[in-house]
Parts: C-alpha cells; sequence; structure tokens
C-alpha cells in the first residue's frame, strides 16, 4: 500500500459528478422500490418457512405444482442451497379446516399399517396435533417409537395417551412424500411467525434504524459541529436508501439474489450504518485538525488533504473486511447470503460516501452559507 502514501487526488473537484451518480442511483433506486416494492422475508410478513433438502436434483416447477394442488393459496416455491435444496413458503400459520381431515386420514393409515391390532379412539384433534387415547401405555410407547422412527413427531402423555404432532410442514412433508416417491428428502429448518410478531419486527426494525440515525446524528452534532452532523446522517441515508434499491432491482433478475428483507438483512444495515459512520468520523476528525492547524487555508484544502491522509487507512479496512464478506456471499449459504449482500455493497457505497457525500456536503454549506467553519 506504499503507493497510497502522500497522495495530493483534488477528490472535492469531482464532487459535482459524483453527485450526478448519486442522485442517478438514489431515482433508479427509488423507482424499483416505488414500483417493485421490497420482499418481505418471513419475520416481516408472518407465515410457514420449511427448508428441504433431497437426495437428487429436483425439478422446482413440478414441486410448485403439485403443491398448488393441496389448497393452501400462495404457495412460494424456491432453490434453496443448491439443486437438491427447495425452500418453500407460505402465508398459513396452521392447517386449514378443510384439509385437515386429509391429515388425521395420512396419519390413521400410517397407524394402522404399523399396528393394525392396536385398538385407539381419537380423543381430541387440533390443527397442531392428533391425542390417541390407547388400551395400555406399553402399546402407546411402542407406536410412538414407530411412528417417531418413521419421521413423525409424537410423545406420550400420561393415562396411555398418544400426541402426534401436526402442522404445515407435516401437511406438506405428507404431500410431497406420495408425490415424490423416488427423491428422499429431509427437513432442514421450519420457522413460523405468526402475523402480529411479524407487524411488530416490522415497526421495531424501522425504530430502530431511525433511533441509530438520531443518536448519531446528536453525538455528531456535540463531537464535531451541526453540520457534520447532518452531512454523516445524510451519507447514511445515501448509503441505506441505495443498498435497499439493489434489494428491489436485483429481485428476480439474478440467480441466487432473490434477496428479502429479513431480521439478518436489519442487522446488516445497522452494522453498515455503523461501519460507514466510523469511516466518516475519522476524515471528520483529520479536517478538524486540519481546520485547527491550517486556520488560513482554504476549506477545501484543509477537506481535500484530510481525505488523502486517510484514504490508505480507508483502502486496507474496507478491502480487509469485504474479503471475508466475499467469502459468506459465495460460500456462506442461503441464510447468510443476505446478510453479506448488504454488507458487501453497503461498505463499497459507505466508502464513497464518506468521500464523496459527507465531506462535500460541508463543503456546500460553507460556500452557500458563506460562514467560516472553526474550531
Amino acid at each position: 500500500m506504499q503507493f497510497l502514501e502522500n497522495l495530493n487526488i483534488d477528490f472535492l473537484s469531482k464532487r459535482k459528478i459524483a453527485y450526478i451518480f448519486s442522485s442517478a442511483l438514489l431515482i433508479i433506486g427509488i423507482i424499483g422500490i416505488m414500483f417493485r416494492g421490497l420482499q418481505l422475508g418471513i419475520d416481516f410478513k408472518g407465515g410457514t418457512e420449511i427448508a428441504l433438502k433431497f437426495e437428487k436434483p429436483i425439478n422446482i416447477s413440478e414441486m410448485r405444482d403439485e403443491l398448488n394442488q393441496i389448497g393452501l393459496g400462495n404457495v412460494e416455491v424456491k432453490t434453496f442451497g443448491g439443486e437438491t435444496g427447495a425452500l418453500i413458503r407460505t402465508e398459513l400459520q396452521e392447517i386449514p379446516p378443510a384439509l385437515l381431515q386429509n391429515v388425521v386420514a395420512s396419519v390413521e393409515k400410517r397407524i394402522s399399517e404399523l399396528f393394525p391390532e392396536v385398538n385407539r379412539a381419537i380423543v381430541d384433534t387440533s390443527s397442531s396435533a392428533i391425542v390417541y387415547q390407547l388400551d395400555t401405555t406399553f402399546n402407546a410407547n411402542s407406536v410412538s417409537d414407530e411412528l417417531f422412527a418413521a419421521g413423525y413427531q409424537t410423545g406420550v402423555q400420561e393415562g396411555n395417551k398418544l400426541v402426534v404432532n401436526i402442522g404445515m410442514a407435516f401437511l406438506i412433508e405428507e404431500s410431497l412424500r406420495n408425490s415424490i416417491t423416488d427423491n428422499p428428502f429431509v427437513i432442514q429448518k421450519e420457522d413460523q411467525v405468526g402475523p402480529k410478531i411479524g407487524s411488530e419486527l416490522k415497526r421495531d426494525s424501522i425504530i430502530a434504524v431511525l433511533l441509530a440515525l438520531l443518536v448519531i446524528l446528536i453525538y455528531l452534532g456535540f463531537r464535531f459541529k451541526f453540520v457534520f452532523a447532518l452531512g454523516a446522517v445524510a451519507a447514511l441515508f445515501h448509503d441505506v436508501l441505495i443498498t435497499l434499491g439493489l434489494f428491489s432491482l436485483l429481485y428476480n433478475l439474478i440467480p441466487g439474489l432473490n434477496l428479502e428483507i429479513s431480521i439478518s438483512v436489519v442487522a446488516a444495515f445497522l452494522t453498515l450504518v455503523g461501519y460507514s459512520i466510523n469511516d466518516t468520523v475519522i476524515v471528520f476528525d483529520r479536517i478538524r485538525e486540519n481546520l485547527k492547524i491550517h486556520k488560513t487555508a482554504n476549506l477545501e484544502v484543509n477537506i481535500n488533504k484530510a481525505i488523502n491522509k486517510t484514504i490508505r487507512r480507508t483502502v486496507i479496512t474496507s478491502a480487509t473486511t469485504l474479503f471475508v464478506v466475499t467469502i459468506l456471499l459465495f460460500f456462506g449459504g442461503d441464510v447468510l447470503r443476505g446478510f453479506a449482500f448488504t454488507l458487501f455493497f453497503g461498505i463499497i457505497i459507505g466508502t464513497y460516501s464518506s468521500i464523496f457525500v459527507a465531506s462535500p456536503f460541508v463543503l456546500e454549506y460553507a460556500f452557500r452559507s458563506k460562514k467560516k467553519i472553526e474550531f
């Protein structure tokens, strides 16, 4: 990194080009959000999400057609972690009453195949469990063990009662096992979020981001001057909006980047805010130092000197962080892809905004207000 020492680049002379570039990105991103929208994950929409792992490659279109015939309404199916993985999402949290009898019949059939002579009676049925009364505790435990080995979630209660837990995952699993007989699979994960919880998470996430920006504004206003705080927060809004725009524009355009806004993505945005503001504060700190030492120098000269002095540190820090994030983006799997994508592009945009958005904002304020900035 010796080539980055003793730089004397006039960054601020390129600020009008940067304004056009940033404005174009912001307009494209905002238009994308307005017309294409943001795809919210199950954390915010509510519903059931199930990840399956098959032994052989699968045909997503055929699986989607099969699940649409069950009667679950809008079902989303896409690849997950490769050609043998599938992610199934439905807005339902529990089995519809119209399909519950089919589930009960499926469990009854399985028990009859395993234990045709065991006396049993259904004493309770709900959208989450079927409760059987068996004649002996031994039979209840035996049926429970066999069903568990076959992939059912079971348990035995006092009074010879056998509980078979059912849910959306159970219904989808049973349907696929009946239709895809030559390709065994296992359930990797099942997440379920109610609509009320999803709505609360959405509200709390927005509040968390806005509070973070407000606290940063107050802190920088005390540490530097209020114009510096406004420049830093403007740069943060710039970073967040452009990255959100990428989420909207790239959805269904690039394979593997059908990314949704989830809790992990919100965490990535908060991490991005912290990372970007740290870079901006370092530049501002050097600007303040230059203004104290070179009091008679032009403000534009002092800001350029500050950026040139900190560019080496900025490039090294961003490059090393991007190296790790790139590994997560390509090899971290689908679960971490949204988090890694946010940080990957956010770090690039955040580094750019520290140089071409936050610092020029201070210069533009001084020019337009015709006030001298002193410390």
